[in-house]
Parts: C-alpha cells; sequence; structure tokens
C-alpha cells in the first residue's frame, strides 16, 4: 500500500531557505486551488449533462430490453438470469471501477463508464440472439457513471457540502428518468432505442475527454508505488483496509440493513401493481413519475436544507425513524391513495439515507480514497439488487404483500436502536 508522505524541509536549509520553500509551496497550492475553482463550476455543469445523458441512455434500454428479450423467445426465467447476470457483473465491477478512478482521475473513469455503455447498448442493436443479449451485459462491468460523477462532484466540492452536491447529482439523474424517457422510448423501435443509447454514450466519452480535468484530486494518487511498479487496480488488502476505517463499516452495514427491505419493494412492485392494486400499465407508469417526483424534491430540496442545519449521523437517525413508521404503515394499506399517502414519508427516508451515507462514507477516508470507497457504496446497491427478485417472489408468494412492510418495519427499528445508541 502506497504512503504519501510531504517533506516539510531537508537537514541541508537554513531557516531563511526553508521560509522561502514554505511560501513558494503555499503560493503554488493556492495557484493549485485557484486552477481547480475556475474549473468547478464548468466541471460540475459537465458532469451534470452526462449524468442526464446516461440516465436517458439507461432508462431507454431499461424500457426496451423486456420487449427485445420476448422477441428473442426469453420467457420470465430467462429474463431474470438476464437481470441476475447485469446485476452481479455490476456488482464485482463497483469497487474495482472506484479504485481505477481513485488512480487515473475523474476524466479516465468517466470516459470508461460511457465507453463500456456505449458497448454495451451497441451489441444491444445486433443482439439477434440469445447469446449477444448476455453478452451485452458483460460491458456493465465498468458500466459505473453515476459513481464516476459522484467521485468527481466530491473532489471538487467542500467537505461539508457533499451531501447538497451529491443530492444535486441525484436530481439531474431523476429528472430525465421522469420528465423525458417514458415519451422518448415507447414512441420508437427497440433496435433504434438502443442505437440512440449508444451514440448518446459516445457523446459523452468526447464531452469527458474535452471538458473534465484529468485529476480532480487536491492531492495526487500516482498508480505507481514508490519502487515504481505499477498499483494493482483491485487490491484485496485496500478493500480491507477501507472496512477498518473508522464508522465505514458501520455506515455500509447500515445501507444494506436499511436497503434491503426497498430493494425487495422496488423488484416486486410490477407484480404488486397489478396483483395488489390491480393498476393498469398507465397507472403504473404515473406511479413511478410520482416517486421519481418525491426523491427529486428530496434530493433537490430537503438534502440541502437538512444538511445545513443536521449532522449527518442525525439525518440517518432521523431517516430510520421515518422509514420505521413508512414502512408499518405499508403492511396495512389497501388502497392506491393510501399507497401514495405512505409513499411520501418512504420516499423523503429513502432518499435521506441513501444520500447522506454516502457522503458519511467519503468522509471516512481520505480524499485519495473517495472512490474506492464510493465503489463499496455501489457494490452494497448491487449486491441488493442481486437477491431482491429471488427473497421478494418467495416472500409474495408464501406471507404476501404486507410481509415486505413488516420486514422493512424490523430492519428500520433495529438500524434505529442501533444508531440512537451511537455517540
Amino acid at each position: 500500500m502506497m504512503s504519501l508522505r510531504l517533506s516539510a524541509s531537508s537537514s541541508g536549509k537554513t531557516l531563511s531557505d526553508t521560509d522561502v520553500t514554505d511560501d513558494g509551496d503555499k503560493k503554488s497550492k493556492a495557484e493549485d486551488l485557484n486552477i481547480i475553482g475556475k474549473q468547478r463550476n464548468r466541471t460540475v455543469f459537465i458532469v451534470h449533462l452526462n449524468i442526464c445523458i446516461y440516465a436517458a441512455s439507461f432508462f431507454i434500454q431499461v424500457g426496451t430490453l423486456p420487449y427485445l428479450s420476448k422477441r428473442l423467445g426469453f420467457d420470465p426465467v430467462l429474463f431474470g438470469y438476464l437481470q441476475t447476470t447485469f446485476a452481479v457483473v455490476q456488482l464485482a465491477g463497483g469497487p474495482i471501477f472506484g479504485r481505477f478512478g481513485d488512480l487515473y482521475g475523474g476524466r479516465a473513469a468517466l470516459t470508461l463508464a460511457f465507453g463500456s455503455a456505449a458497448i454495451s447498448y451497441g451489441l444491444m442493436v445486433i443482439s439477434f440472439n440469445g447469446p449477444l443479449l448476455f453478452l451485452s451485459r458483460i460491458p456493465s462491468l465498468f458500466m459505473h457513471a453515476m459513481q464516476a460523477g459522484q467521485m468527481v462532484v466530491t473532489d471538487v466540492s467542500e467537505s461539508s457540502k457533499r451531501a447538497d452536491v451529491l443530492g444535486k447529482l441525484g436530481l439531474s439523474y431523476g429528472i430525465v428518468n421522469n420528465l423525458v424517457v417514458e415519451l422518448f422510448y415507447i414512441s420508437i423501435i427497440v433496435v433504434a432505442a438502443a442505437a440512440v443509447a449508444c451514440i448518446a454514450s459516445i457523446v459523452s466519452v468526447i464531452l469527458c475527454y474535452l471538458y473534465i480535468p484529468s485529476k480532480t484530486k487536491r492531492t495526487d494518487l500516482k498508480p505507481e508505488d514508490a519502487a515504481g511498479k505499477q498499483v494493482a487496480v483491485f487490491n484485496l488488502s485496500k478493500v480491507l483496509f477501507l472496512l477498518k476505517q473508522p464508522k465505514s463499516l458501520m455506515l455500509l452495514s447500515i445501507k444494506t440493513v436499511s436497503g434491503v427491505p426497498i430493494g425487495i419493494f422496488q423488484s416486486m412492485f410490477s407484480v404488486v401493481a397489478i396483483d395488489t392494486f390491480k393498476l393498469r400499465p398507465d397507472q403504473n407508469g404515473y406511479i413511478l413519475s410520482y416517486v421519481g417526483t418525491l426523491s427529486m424534491l428530496t434530493q433537490g430540496l430537503g438534502i440541502g436544507f437538512l444538511s445545513k442545519r443536521l449532522s449527518e449521523m442525525n439525518i440517518i437517525k432521523l431517516a430510520s425513524i421515518i422509514l420505521a413508521l413508512s414502512y408499518l404503515l405499508l403492511a396495512y394499506i389497501e388502497t392506491v391513495l393510501q399507497l401514495c399517502v405512505v409513499l411520501v414519508p418512504l420516499c423523503v427516508g429513502l432518499t435521506l439515507m441513501s444520500v447522506v451515507i454516502s457522503s458519511a462514507l467519503t468522509h471516512t477516508v481520505s480524499d485519495t480514497d473517495t472512490g474506492a470507497m464510493l465503489g463499496m457504496n455501489m457494490a452494497v446497491n448491487s449486491l441488493i439488487r442481486t437477491v431482491s427478485p429471488t427473497v421478494g417472489g418467495i416472500m409474495l408468494s408464501t406471507y404476501g404483500f404486507p410481509s415486505i412492510g413488516y420486514l422493512g418495519f424490523i430492519n428500520s427499528v433495529l438500524v434505529t436502536i442501533y444508531v440512537l445508541l451511537q455517540q
């Protein structure tokens, strides 16, 4: 593991020499920070623009994938395997991608993410059989544009404002999902949708190369160690090192325990919408847009408001209490109107928990390791997506829809008790 040390002086310098050197170092650092300051607005804007493009491309292919798989003769079981393949590949790639971003910089990370997306969508265009469609899931190993965007805005933002800037980035992601994509992908044919997503990703590659600085971190971390040897992108000792940082394992555990119930709910929502609430496809779309709007409002307004008044741990405590009450209510709802009412506190609690934990995790490590830690954070999401469909199917068929609410209530109560006991 590479250690970064700055040498303040050498034995041959006089006091005056040291003062001059220190003044020069301070001036150099000030100039570097000034350069970062001048580039910050442009960099953040380009990241937000690219995240909008990524969200549009991603949800275009999400909307067309079921139709493409059905055209190729996939049954629900085989389609489930396809989705599981995507989740497993993303799970494996998250930590590796985060470490890559730390070593090679924000530009390289974003370029790799959008390049992988372009390859994945391009393979969808030429997927004339099942094996090719499965092959199109493999490039998603590095398709972590949101993670790369989070790393860049974290690098260029003030530490005290990380939760707010991460929330704003989520807002850009959600706006496209709710206001653009549904109207877009239903109006064009499946292959054309995948082609548009591929071209849009290539445009993002170009934008990243032209406008994102190669290095966004204030502390430079080189991909070679002191002996000149290449540092491995995947390093198990680095993963263990991150997990040993104060509060990192605690935060990841909270994210996992609180994330499983909503992961199950999301994976089974289409089934619940049809079987429990008898929703038509268009009504299901309205509910999803409603959920997205609630999340956007929380990310755009709520996160910034609360982060200025409460510490991150206090926001997590508040979110866990909100979630416990929301899940308990979820177990007893019977109508669509009741569902819409319960979704308000549920979305607020989930959004607060997700964004603030992401921000808090970046504070557990040095600036040189924020990408790797965000990769661990994303890996938890992928792990939940991997197991949720199977667990959710068993729960629904055995215990019914209320079981999801009860599971969420129990998990949230456990999290609430745990965080309230923390000093």
